[in-house]
């Protein structure tokens, strides 16, 4: 997958994190998960229309990102988001396994996938680099 953000420094101090799926009880997980693995969660979203605004709003350093919305694709919204003059990093995620996917999760503009099941802090900080 080609980076959202390049160089990604893993030294950073700030790790901000904007959880974006439309199941409210993931949203509270993932943002329990992350947090306890040393992110700050600092907003969520339940689509990529609301998604959008909370990233010119928050300006997070990472979005994690549910390939699967309502409202938008993530992994067409993924490239909006790399569109951006100072694009988030973005790590997709799905309740589905990346094969499922195929050939469009390879190509999406994002730094990594990581399945639903799979999510932790340390996963999320082994994606970002």
């Amino acid at each position: 997958m080609a980076p959202a953000r390049a160089g990604w420094d893993d030294q950073r101090v700030h790790h901000t994190v904007l959880v974006v799926d439309d199941h409210a009880e993931f949203r509270a997980s993932a943002g329990a998960l992350l947090e306890a693995g040393g992110f700050s969660v600092v907003g969520e979203a339940s689509g990529g229309l609301d998604a959008i605004a909370e990233v010119r709003r928050l300006r997070p350093d990472v979005v994690l990102l549910d390939v699967q919305l309502p409202d938008l694709d993530g992994i067409e919204f993924a490239g909006r988001l790399a569109s951006l003059s100072d694009p988030p990093a973005v790590v997709l995620i799905s309740s589905r396994d990346a094969a499922a996917y195929g050939p469009r999760l390879a190509a999406a503009r994002a730094l990594g996938f990581i399945f639903k099941r799979d999510l932790s802090g340390a996963g999320l900080a082994n994606v970002l680099g």
